[in-house]
């Protein structure tokens, strides 16, 4: 059986955040949220990791994470960059904008030769959360390389437990039937309100309401190595689509790609339930509020303190 990986998509620069959030120290002793990930991915048992991430951004990365994950990990590196496209596509002239998550993932393909998770480097998951994937991505099913439809799975999250006091955020909301995803619709600007949430799909001009109970994708996702392929088939379709309606702003997001293979009847998505607490930090006046939470569970030694002196 090969040992699941774990993917970290780490290669957006924090546009809203105003930095490179995904380094910025948020425990007691410094830790970064992406140490905290790892930590407990160790413990549910992964092995390896590959860190997606912008090739300017090696040696930083490598200094303030990759010698940490190194203590408990095998550790390769992926560069996402916009030139990785299928033969017959260029980069738009004046786009800067990376292609999106799916597009990530594809820039690990030569480097994911098993089942794999794939985590943002900004979003703190949880414990039991990484437990429930890594036994997903472990069965028989997943295994093989002849089962269809493919089986994927995903962490939801309850929407009112993702939402932040301090500006919008794109979240894919999940209609699930028997434990399974039905639909996944990604919004790309809720707000939180008074009563609940809310979301615009026209820059603000009109708003319409959403049940904050509502399931949520975090990008917690378990695949079998063939969602490599369908990544890849499925890429050029966007491109054609993106390079004609959007070709500044495009993105190939991952729950696009899951979203058509369920319409295809494709892949079954199981949906994994996780008692943890999400935590992200989108905006810079998001810290604080993190911060405390994981300076709290050091305190209470649900994590060592400093996380890696135990290590």
């Amino acid at each position: 059986m090969k040992k699941p990986i774990l993917v970290v998509m780490a290669a957006g620069m924090g546009s809203r955040y105003g930095g490179l959030k995904q380094m910025d120290p948020m425990g007691k002793n410094g830790e970064i949220i992406m140490d905290y990930s790892l930590y407990d991915a160790h413990l549910a048992g992964f092995e390896r990791v590959v860190f997606v991430i912008k090739r300017e951004l090696y040696e930083d990365f490598h200094r303030l994470v990759g010698v940490k994950a190194e203590k408990i990990m095998q550790v390769a590196y992926a560069f996402q960059e916009l030139s990785d496209l299928p033969e017959g596509f260029s980069v738009p002239q004046g786009r800067q904008k990376p292609w999106g998550t799916g597009h990530a993932v594809l820039a690990a393909r030569d480097k994911i030769d098993a089942p794999f998770a794939v985590i943002n480097a900004d979003d703190y998951y949880g414990r039991q959360a990484f437990a429930s994937i890594y036994q997903f991505l472990v069965s028989p099913p997943v295994q093989k390389e002849d089962v269809q439809p493919l089986p994927l799975a995903m962490v939801a999250y309850i929407l009112r437990n993702t939402l932040t006091e301090n500006g919008s955020v794109s979240r894919g909301v999940c209609q699930v039937e028997n434990g399974y995803l039905v639909d996944i619709c990604e919004r790309t600007r809720i707000e939180k309100t008074a009563g609940g949430a809310r979301f615009t799909e026209d820059g603000g001009a009109t708003y319409r309401p959403m049940d904050p109970e509502s399931l949520v994708s975090m990008n917690l996702w378990g695949f079998p190595r063939r969602m490599v392929e369908e990544l890849w088939a499925r890429f050029p379709v966007f491109l054609e689509k993106t390079m004609r309606e959007n070709p500044l702003k495009g993105e190939f997001f991952l729950p696009f790609a899951v979203n058509d293979l369920l319409t295809e009847k494709k892949a079954r998505v199981q949906v994994l339930s996780s008692r943890d607490q999400w935590y992200g930090v989108t905006y810079q006046e998001d810290k604080p509020m993190v911060s405390a939470a994981l300076r709290k569970m050091a305190e209470e030694e649900f994590y060592p303190s400093p996380l890696w002196g135990e290590m």
